[in-house]
């Protein structure tokens, strides 16, 4: 597949139907993140870590919820989370990667039939359609209305901070009951309006192993990350954005849907120290981040709640990283400038999202 470059212009009515769980909802608001992570630092090194046992249970999660929390880091208030360590340094770094002038969408074109792992397909109507009748010839605008349910495995998106709770906390300890009917009053999606512009880099984890895609449920563990960045050259650093590829589109378009729900390969459980070692700031891969079933006893979807719930990283799911990993490949290099806007809905619990790659 051939990078893609995107030039849309358009007037649209957004109708956004969300359905999916969520998390806390607002007394005030947080800045945008352009202008909230100016003055964000991280104040404490992030620890070192020590490998983790693959044979992980319940105990354990509860273990890292405590062990990796960066609850407090920017102070009791804090929404943003891991965000905070997208200074403007930072970003003026990621811009440095944009050398070669090539754009790369990382949305998956958002499908409108049901199958297996559409349980709710892309919904459009055309709103003020020219009558081929009509005389004079038509003259005026025509717009759609869009909806969308987007939290699942279905379309690409970015989880807001209270999209996951776990015992009835969000991240930094916000309560359950700060989401309401109108939706989160804390850490909603709309606290990075400001946009995400940070280094980028695709672990083509298929590519590492030889093989054009990973089967369902095939972990992802800790020496396979550390293997990618020894193959890439490359290190991740604080602030980075990190998407893991599986190849889930490449299987589809071959093979056909399968319930992505229940199998899925993904990041395990015991991955999550060096993710919190390396301070990403953003994660994201082609499906839903875990690898499912989660190989954890008694634990759906672990790496979710640890990234989201105890780190406070927001997750880019469902991404299409097929182009971009056949353009790093190309390149022979796997980092690049990452632009991205989520939708500024107060108090929402996340956004489908169109993130770019720019090489």
């Amino acid at each position: 597949m051939k990078a893609t470059h995107l030039r849309l212009g358009m007037a649209c009515t957004l109708l956004i139907g969300v359905i999916g769980a969520c998390a806390t909802a607002p007394d005030g608001e947080t800045e945008p993140a352009s202008d909230t992570q100016a003055a964000a630092s991280s104040p404490e090194p992030a620890p070192s870590y020590s490998p983790e046992s693959r044979d992980l249970v319940q105990a354990d999660v509860e273990r890292l919820m405590e062990e990796l929390s960066n609850w407090g880091r920017w102070g009791d208030d804090d929404q943003l989370g891991t965000a905070n360590l997208i200074t403007p340094e930072k970003r003026l770094e990621a811009l440095a990667l944009a050398t070669e002038g090539i754009s790369v969408s990382l949305a998956h074109p958002l499908i409108i039939e049901t199958a297996v792992d559409v349980p709710f397909p892309f919904e459009r109507a055309i709103l003020g359609l020219p009558d081929p009748d009509e005389e004079p010839a038509f003259r005026g605008a025509v717009s759609d209305r869009y909806e969308i349910s987007y939290h699942g495995y279905s379309h690409s998106h970015i989880d807001a901070l209270c999209h996951i709770l776990y015992k009835g906390k969000m991240y930094n300890g916000y309560s359950q009951d700060t989401v309401t009917a109108e939706g989160c009053t804390r850490s909603s999606i709309f606290n990075l309006r400001g946009g995400i512009v940070t280094r980028g880099i695709v672990f083509d984890i298929p590519r590492l192993k030889g093989v054009p895609y990973l089967e369902p449920g095939t972990p992802i563990y800790t020496e396979d990350l550390e293997a990618f960045e020894e193959m890439a050259g490359l290190r991740v650093r604080a602030g980075d954005a990190v998407f893991i590829r599986t190849g889930r589109w490449a299987r589809r378009a071959e093979l056909g849907p399968w319930a992505v729900s229940q199998h899925a390969a993904g990041l395990h459980a015991s991955t999550m120290p060096w993710v919190r070692s390396r301070d990403i700031s953003f994660l994201g891969s082609d499906a839903a981040l875990d690898v499912v079933p989660s190989l954890v006893e008694g634990v759906d979807l672990p790496v979710h709640v640890l990234t989201i719930v105890a780190m406070g990283i927001d997750i880019f799911d469902n991404q299409d990283l097929e182009a971009v990993a056949e353009t790093a490949a190309e390149l022979g290099r796997w980092e690049f400038l990452l632009v991205a806007g989520p939708l500024a809905v107060e108090t929402g619990t996340g956004s489908p999202v169109n993130a770019l790659a720019i090489f």
